[in-house]
């Protein structure tokens, strides 16, 4: 069973910072050529994600996925990881990010009112916290595990050293204290909810057809804390251009006592259903490169062999 946690990064140190030195240096379009010879690289050497970029896009498109496909899927990750590094310099102005109904955002900012703002990795999560750290106005922290892609985590950082104080390390002693105390101080913490650790609870969701295991966390956690939930997808166009998509999934998580787990499977269903909308929208968005639905193929192998 493919386990997305324990997938090595790819490139070393010095190719990311000479990538960062002529984006910061030479300016975007440069650093844009670099991203062809770069998917050209994913797609010999990285063979999981290759393999995982097909299964993903023979779902969605409903046909075999063919190499353009591919290769497009990985070139637009990487224009995202490229981006953000512009945002975090303070570029803003090289990207045409247009925003929709942020009024859902900034006026409960603006109320004081702390929420969640629970994104995916499909799109660029990351240009909601690079704006966030822009328009120190938008006061967000991420609850997220800070060790997974260290290298690019170490040199953004290096960039920005802002991006440190807005994490909420689930490795901490108490993370759940913090995300309560940050919520009640009229704070948006950001978690994402398509993805699961090894021996995480999950729930199985039907997505793009095929039945998968979300995390029950992160609407577990919306439970409990009682705040509304907001829902972000950060959609890159292609070029300097992103559409970043706000709607309100719920002004509160309520559980049923009687039927807790069917009901709490039902509200992680309405955010599965939205992942699935825009992952229709924009495929070439889907940056989760392993089997999405291996989990839930192995789920049901071993409940077949139970009966």
């Amino acid at each position: 069973m493919t386990d997305w946690s324990s997938q090595g990064e790819r490139g070393s140190p010095f190719a990311v910072r000479l990538i960062l030195w002529i984006a910061l240096h030479l300016g975007r379009t440069p650093a844009r050529v670099l991203l062809y010879p770069i998917t050209l690289y994913f797609l010999i050497k990285a063979g999981p994600q290759r393999r995982a970029s097909r299964r993903f896009l023979t779902q969605v498109l409903g046909r075999p996925a063919r190499l353009p496909d591919i290769t497009r899927h990985i070139h637009t990750f990487a224009a995202t990881i490229l981006d953000r590094v512009f945002l975090l310099a303070g570029r803003r102005e090289l990207l045409e990010i247009r925003l929709h109904r942020p009024e859902l955002v900034t006026d409960r900012v603006a109320a004081g009112e702390g929420f969640l703002l629970l994104g995916s990795h499909l799109g660029s999560f990351e240009i909601l916290r690079a704006l966030a750290i822009e328009e120190a106005r938008m006061p967000l922290k991420i609850l997220m595990y800070p060790t997974h892609n260290r290298i690019i985590t170490e040199l953004l950082h290096a960039l920005n050293p802002t991006i440190a104080d807005s994490v909420i390390s689930l490795a901490s002693p108490q993370p759940l204290l913090a995300v309560q105390e940050n919520l009640q101080a009229g704070r948006i913490v950001g978690l994402l909810g398509d993805r699961h650790m090894p021996g995480e609870p999950t729930v199985m969701c039907d997505f793009l057809g095929r039945r998968a295991a979300f995390p029950t966390g992160p609407l577990s956690l919306a439970a409990v804390t009682g705040v509304p939930v907001i829902l972000p997808f950060g959609i890159y166009r292609g070029g300097n251009r992103y559409d970043v998509y706000f709607e309100l999934l719920t002004e509160r998580v309520e559980l049923d006592r009687k039927r807790r787990k069917a009901s709490l499977q039902e509200w992680i269903q309405r955010y599965a259903d939205r992942l699935a909308h825009y992952s229709r929208e924009a495929p070439e968005n889907w940056f989760n490169f392993y089997d999405f639905w291996e989990d839930a193929d192995d789920h049901r192998r071993i409940s077949q062999r139970a009966h």
